[in-house]
């Protein structure tokens, strides 16, 4: 059984030794440990570190392409080199490297294809009232579309069997962690949680620039990947928002028109308005049609994909 850990690293020279010098060396059901870093376009000593502190693979980039880009190539890395299990962990010290083996252990069990690292957003001291609540309704909202029971749904401390991150394709250029969710969740692989405990931070993180950023970038990845994987109920929901007026609008004008004062003319603004409802909301039924025949031919490339790398 093989175990590689990833970690994706941009400018970490401050921290890198410090996240290495914390991983396992040898976890109960795991054969071989392998570390992997992924240089995001590093201009500093990153790599440097990393090979003179025994990292076995590195991936490097020319420029920086992102937390997203960095993690799936991590991953599409892995695979390659035959990992059985992997584990992402960030460089910059945040978790611990003593919680791999909780994380590890559901899938050695088969008790789990992914595992999410819960921080226990409520006790970190660090974390102000406003994030945590945001932290709560967005992983709630997470775990409604992905059908997944996950209390901290950005955390990207997490575990990966190989068969479930043969299925991972990440597309958002923000971050991967809502989408993998979705993505994973809507496939029907079996997502668990474990709590872990997190370090003081080292650095600020470089993936927002403050809380409103953060938000409206997590919310446009969680439309975006529902959209993709539930498009015909995402079309259907804003096509009956259209059409539920025009209907009300519509019977208003047939009630007036067969009950009204004879010979009364008005409403007819009512008429107008309900048609041009009811057929935008029939303009929106329809691409949901064609918008889930898109989404199955996707799934069908994805299958493709998946084959591809089991013959590797």
């Amino acid at each position: 059984m093989k175990l590689i850990i990833q970690i994706p690293c941009y400018n970490e020279e401050e921290t890198l030794q410090t996240t290495l010098k914390d991983l396992p060396e040898r976890i109960d059901g795991i054969d071989t440990i392998e570390t992997l870093i992924i240089d995001d376009g590093s201009t500093d000593r990153t790599v440097e570190i990393a090979r003179k502190n025994g990292v076995n693979h590195v991936v490097s980039f020319k420029n920086n392409k992102g937390l997203a880009r960095a993690f799936a190539a991590g991953i599409e890395k892995s695979l390659e080199l035959g990992a059985d299990v992997i584990v992402n962990i960030d460089a910059d010290n945040q978790y611990r490297g003593e919680d791999i083996p909780k994380l590890v252990k559901p899938i050695l069990d088969s008790k789990a294809d992914i595992v999410v690292g819960d921080r226990q957003t409520d006790k970190i001291e660090h974390f102000s009232v406003t994030k945590k609540m945001f932290q709560k309704i967005g992983s709630a909202s997470v775990r409604r579309l992905s059908n997944a029971d996950i209390p901290d749904a950005v955390s990207g401390f997490r575990a990966y069997s190989r068969e479930a991150a043969m299925s991972i394709n990440v597309l958002t250029e923000f971050s991967y962690t809502v989408e993998n969710l979705i993505q994973l969740g809507t496939d029907k692989f079996k997502i668990a949680s474990v709590p872990i405990k997190t370090n003081v931070t080292l650095r600020k993180s470089r993936l927002h620039r403050g809380t409103a950023h953060f938000i409206g970038s997590q919310l446009r990845t969680i439309i975006r990947s529902y959209a993709m994987y539930k498009a015909l109920n995402v079309f259907t929901i804003v096509g009956l928002l259209f059409l539920l007026p025009g209907l009300l609008l519509g019977f208003r004008f047939l009630y007036f028109f067969a009950f009204g004062p004879k010979g009364a003319t008005g409403h007819i603004q009512s008429l107008i308005l309900a048609a041009v409802l009811i057929i935008i909301s029939f303009i929106l039924f329809m691409l949901g049609i064609i918008a889930d025949l898109i989404s199955d031919n996707r799934k069908l490339i994805e299958k493709l994909i998946i084959y591809h790398r089991k013959q590797r």
